[in-house]
């Protein structure tokens, strides 16, 4: 048997965290976590070890400061992608207003899906609907080659 191609692994991955409850700032599956404790998870699952640990952050730590903090600390540990070359296993930074930081993150699961965790939500496979797609501004690629 061979092994998954690296997509259909990250997706499996991130379906493994299905269910988890939503809790800021957590990165346990089944236990809990957030939108950015599920792809730092998802990183813990493919190379064996944490990115880098973030500083605490408030519900609303992107309005607060103003900057793209999420879009730089993946940039650090991903590869930046066209968000409309975004596929199965990618991850997907969005804006909730107009001219605001991106502070949402989710993975691509399908040509309209993603799974993520969303506030007093369990972590869900949704569609990505026009809605999503409306407030879609960075995408990146998880590595290879770490």
């Amino acid at each position: 048997m061979t092994a998954p191609a690296w997509p259909e692994r990250i997706v499996a991955s991130a379906r493994l965290w299905l269910g988890t409850p939503y809790l800021h700032q957590a990165s346990v599956p089944g236990v809990g976590c957030d939108c950015l404790g599920l792809v730092r998870g998802i990183y813990r699952d493919l190379y064996g070890h944490e990115p880098e640990l973030p500083p605490a952050y408030g519900p609303d730590w992107a309005e607060a400061s103003g900057r793209e903090t999420l879009a730089l600390a993946a940039r650090r540990h991903l590869t930046e992608i066209a968000p409309g070359e975004a596929g199965p296993g990618d991850v997907l930074l969005f804006s909730y207003g107009r001219g605001w930081p991106a502070k949402h993150c989710a993975v691509q699961t399908g040509p309209a899906r993603m799974i993520h965790a969303y506030n007093l939500h369990p972590v869900a496979e949704v569609a990505l609907v026009p809605w999503w797609r409306a407030r879609l501004r960075f995408a990146f690629r998880f590595p290879t080659d770490l």
